[in-house]
């Protein structure tokens, strides 16, 4: 299968297992860049907005860390709790990745939060021609941190490969797509990795998704 270079990340297969909470973890340096730089209408988000993502991968688990500018107050839980999936986290600032492990039926896939305070929370998605259907008892195992830093947030999702039902192998190539949600009222933006280009907000079009190359 021929892929478009942009259309791909290249997730890296890590020496070692790397804890949600390894933030600076040296493991991230390798790992090549994505960046949300764009809405998900294709517009170019403004520079103080923009977020790169890296992921790696190693025996047990699916790591992606995001790395976000922040110029404007944080859009957070003033009473987070973190032992739990938080639904309606997406109403709030968040980063989330959206993972089709089986190439033939990227309608179904699982979706993956995380807010600046800690927060998460995990779905199993089955998309259809014009309704969504969400398993929201799906526990996927995962888990979360992250940091507020001056002008930036870090966000770190580790994800057991319990989750998927499987692991991939070296060379194969999973569909997938990264967003940000920051801000709020009129002026609340969405970006993502590979613009959807609905004529509204909308993250959930698997066939804007991109691909997630696993290198050894």
């Amino acid at each position: 299968m021929k892929l478009e270079t942009g259309d791909v990340i290249e997730v890296y297969r890590a020496g070692a297992e790397v804890a949600a909470a390894e933030l600076d973890h040296d493991e991230w340096n390798t790992a090549p860049v994505a960046h949300l730089k764009r809405y998900w209408s294709g517009e170019v988000a403004p520079v103080e907005r923009h977020a790169e993502a890296r992921l790696i991968w190693s025996e047990a688990a699916l790591c992606v860390r995001f790395i976000c500018r922040q110029a404007e107050p944080l859009v957070v839980s003033a009473s987070p709790q973190t032992e739990r999936k938080t639904l309606g986290l997406w109403k709030r600032d968040v980063c989330e990745i959206f993972i089709a492990p089986d190439v033939r039926t990227p309608e179904r896939y699982f979706e993956f939060e995380a807010a600046p305070t800690g927060e998460w929370l995990d779905l199993a998605i089955q998309r259809m021609a014009h309704a969504r259907e969400t398993d929201w008892q799906y526990q996927s195992g995962m888990s979360a941190a992250a940091r507020i830093s001056g002008g930036s947030v870090t966000i770190v999702m580790r994800v057991p490969w319990e989750a998927f039902g499987r692991q991939p192998q070296a060379g194969e190539n999973w569909r997938a797509n990264l967003f940000r949600c920051v801000g709020t009222g009129p002026r609340r933006g969405y970006l993502a990795w590979r613009p959807t280009q609905t004529a509204r907000p909308d993250f959930h079009v698997p066939q804007a998704f991109g691909w997630l190359h696993f290198k050894d």
